[in-house]
């Protein structure tokens, strides 16, 4: 594993935790989705490039179409 990799997979998987607990606290389903999300689909991606398109493409989504 590239060290641009782990460093992706630790950021976004960190942003998504964040908004996992913000919106279970707030009772928020869209934000938990999109904690859910972002934590999860590092493990799936087989390039970094794919990695940060994909992160950052759901980050914006997370502030754009959340309550």
């Amino acid at each position: 594993m590239l060290a641009a990799d782990l460093l992706g997979n630790l950021i976004f998987s960190g942003i998504g935790f964040v908004a996992f607990v913000f919106g279970r606290k707030q009772a928020r389903i869209k934000t938990t989705i999109f904690g859910v999300l972002l934590m999860a689909y590092p493990y799936f991606m087989p390039d970094t490039f794919y990695l940060y398109a994909v992160g950052i493409i759901l980050t914006v989504c997370l502030f754009m179409f959340t309550d």
